[in-house]
């Protein structure tokens, strides 16, 4: 086959232990799937899930023990962390039941949610679409995927994000909303799964701005850390 340019390489994910690398299709994002994050962005209650996307090529890789380099976006003035576990999909299907839900998942990892706050806020007030404000170039950065049966209580486990050393966020994934079961069987009756797909958890309170220069790490227990340096 024969086409008018030479096509990009896939976008794809280490993982961890193995050779072969994680193919990524789509990624779907869960928003305010923190009570206290909600909260936070002056919304309470359990409200149903909402998603939005971010394109498969924002993903932004970074290996394990090494620091990754996350340059300041155009057009922001108020660029924000969202650290989140991430759920890789290895199963597709549509209207997949929560009690069967993870036997689609391949695998977890240690995410970033990154916003141009400012930008998303603006298209809130005008009742338009986020996209400039969340699916910009490298606003996915991921560690490697952990196979799911390496992973541990992940539906317990700590997560966290500090700056500069200092911490900005810390809760556990025991405090999602909707939880990753109930996630992927909503998700799954609006849009078919496929395998590849990453699902960006959502985020605990703690939110905020980072600066050129700053040093981002996070992490999920049982999954790794993510190191990024804002240049």
């Amino acid at each position: 086959m024969s086409y008018v340019f030479t096509p990009p390489a896939p976008v794809a994910v280490p993982v961890a232990g193995r050779p072969e690398k994680f193919p990524v299709h789509r990624i779907y994002c869960v928003g305010r799937n923190y009570e206290d994050h909600a909260k936070e962005m002056g919304f309470t209650g359990r409200e149903p899930p909402f998603f939005f996307l971010k394109p498969a090529d924002a993903v932004l890789v970074v290996a394990e023990g090494e620091t990754g380099t996350l340059p300041y976006p155009s057009l922001t003035k108020n660029f924000h962390h969202e650290i989140e576990l991430v759920v890789a999909i290895g199963k597709g299907g549509r209207n997949i039941a929560a009690a069967d839900a993870f036997a689609h998942v391949f695998g977890y990892a240690v995410g970033l949610d990154m916003t141009r706050r400012d930008l998303q806020n603006e298209m809130k007030k005008q009742g338009r679409p986020w996209s400039i404000g969340k699916g910009f170039d490298h606003s996915a950065p991921i560690g490697p995927i952990v196979p799911r049966e390496q992973a541990g209580d992940v539906e317990k486990a700590e997560i966290w994000l500090q700056v500069n050393g200092a911490d900005r966020q810390r809760s556990t994934v025991a405090k999602l909303i909707w939880s990753i079961a109930e996630t992927i069987e909503h998700l799954s009756a609006a849009w078919e799964l496929q395998p590849g797909d990453l699902i960006y958890s959502g985020t605990p309170e703690g939110v905020g701005a980072v600066v050129p220069g700053d040093l981002l790490e996070g992490g999920v227990a049982g999954i790794g850390t993510l190191r990024l340096k804002v240049a």
